[in-house]
């Protein structure tokens, strides 16, 4: 039995499409005991989404963003986030995508990337699979400023940190973005030797 097998749909309802989009469904799930039970859930539609971790293994270092967000703000974090480089793909391919981005965000024109997994973040409400990807970079691939697109409401701030910052960073909370420290922990784990 596929998931399509375990799913009725029965009413489809859209709330918002003001900036993403935003539904209520009713439909009924087939429980693993064979009954039917109705459910109602909201679902945020954002687009899927790409991010990437930009790392300097001689210099032992990697490049961030720091940025206002609202919803963490309005959710009590009165303070920047710190991120890795992201964006939603617009109907672009990820890869595509997160080089733009990057450019935009770091002022970095990056050459080799590698996409290391993907993952839905918040599958509870939003709809939205991130590709993460990393890639090496050096001082020389500086193309720009960075900073984002103010036409966007993007006032980016660069910062470049060591791995083992970065890291401590998690650990005291300044870094407290989902995708970023997924991005940390891999490269711990599978880009930087232990040093």
């Amino acid at each position: 039995m596929t998931i399509h097998d375990r799913v009725r749909v029965h009413e489809v309802t859209l709330l918002s499409d003001n900036w993403y989009t935003l539904r209520t469904t009713a439909f009924d799930w087939r429980r693993n005991d064979g009954q039917w039970q109705r459910m109602h859930r909201e679902t945020y539609d954002r687009g899927n989404g790409a991010t990437l971790l930009p790392y300097n293994l001689q210099r032992r270092t990697v490049l961030l963003t720091r940025q206002f967000r609202y919803p963490a703000f309005v959710n009590g974090h009165d303070d920047l986030l710190i991120e890795a480089a992201a964006g939603l793909l617009d109907d672009a391919a990820p890869e595509e995508r997160i080089r733009a981005e990057v450019e935009e965000e770091l002022g970095y024109r990056l050459g080799e990337v590698r996409k290391v997994f993907e993952c839905f973040m918040s599958p509870g409400s939003v709809t939205e699979k991130l590709h993460f990807f990393v890639a090496p970079y050096e001082s020389s691939m500086r193309v720009g400023e960075g900073g984002g697109l103010a036409e966007e409401g993007e006032d980016i701030e660069v910062l470049e940190t060591g791995i083992d910052e970065a890291l401590a960073m998690v650990a005291d909370g300044r870094i407290a973005d989902a995708k970023t420290v997924m991005l940390l922990y891999h490269a711990r784990l599978h880009v930087f030797p232990p040093g």
